[in-house]
């Protein structure tokens, strides 16, 4: 970090509060990176950088936060490459100005049932990660959200999930499989631990509250194992509830709150997808359609 911010001063003459920012910047985007299981920046993809400006707009950061931190990471990679040696450039071909938003991956009810099916819910870690994945198609919440959750945050009876964030809690219905997936986790391999304040909803085999990192390695092992090709990730599962929503008939606005989404355009991005389908679908299977192809 100091030869890239000896780089800002010497190379790009930028302003002490603007290298600040941009050193700011880059710490939130490697801490990102772990989450992904990225060690090293030079391993990222253009998609990784992708995902990483669609969850800053999801977390709600204006447009000017978003084009700086799309700054701040070309920059870095501009100064690995010339300095440190890297051969490739993952951020050349993200634009300043705007970013075109790629789809992202959605599972099908037949992909989620494989998904769901993987994990050996004979063993605690198995029924503890049907629980997880369960409970994250469920709800459509945030990885960080997931691994956060107290025992006392699910109503059991009820069937509802308070997810927690500051001033913008929500409430957000769950569906009886997955309440009864965490309830069967709880009660074989908890020991029916009650709710005391605090206490982590999934923990990790040394009783420590599972990490987002561990979470993503647990969902692309499953992936794997189920031969499912499409690049998958904890966030697809949030992006699959969204879109079954919406294809079922759900308003958008109801589907923002559930979501946590600061601006609706973030939601908006699901009808854009829907849209996508419905052509595909056309050009697919309409005659005339097909001929013309």
């Amino acid at each position: 970090m100091e030869g890239f911010q000896q780089y800002l001063i010497s190379q790009k003459a930028l302003s002490n509060n603007t290298i600040q920012f941009y050193l700011k910047d880059l710490q939130h985007y490697i801490q990102y990176l772990w989450d992904c299981s990225i060690d090293q920046p030079e391993q990222a993809t253009p998609q990784v950088i992708r995902d990483y400006i669609v969850y800053l707009e999801e977390k709600g950061r204006s447009a000017s936060t978003v084009t700086r931190n799309i700054a701040s990471i070309r920059c870095y990679y501009q100064y690995l490459c010339q300095k440190e040696g890297c051969s490739y450039n993952p951020a050349q071909e993200i634009k300043r100005e705007k970013i075109k938003r790629k789809l992202p991956n959605i599972l099908t009810s037949e992909e989620l049932d494989l998904l769901l099916s993987q994990p050996r819910i004979s063993e605690a870690k198995g029924c503890r990660d049907r629980a997880m994945m369960e409970l994250l198609y469920a709800t459509g919440i945030r990885v960080s959200e997931l691994t956060a959750l107290n025992i006392g945050d699910l109503n059991f009876q009820e069937k509802v999930l308070l997810c927690r964030g500051g001033k913008n809690d929500r409430k957000i219905p769950v569906y009886p499989t997955a309440v009864e997936a965490v309830s069967d986790y709880l009660l074989r391999f908890r020991g029916n631990p009650g709710e005391a304040e605090g206490q982590a909803l999934f923990v990790n085999l040394n009783g420590q509250r599972i990490s987002r990192q561990g979470f993503w390695k647990i969902i692309k092992s499953y992936a794997s194992q189920a031969n499912i090709t499409k690049e998958i990730t904890p966030h697809t599962l949030r992006h699959s509830f969204a879109l079954h929503l919406l294809e079922n008939g759900a308003q958008l606005r109801d589907i923002q709150v559930m979501m946590g989404h600061a601006d609706i355009s973030s939601t908006q991005l699901y009808v854009q997808i829907l849209d996508q389908f419905y052509q595909e679908s056309y050009h697919y299977y309409h005659p005339k359609a097909k001929k013309d192809r």
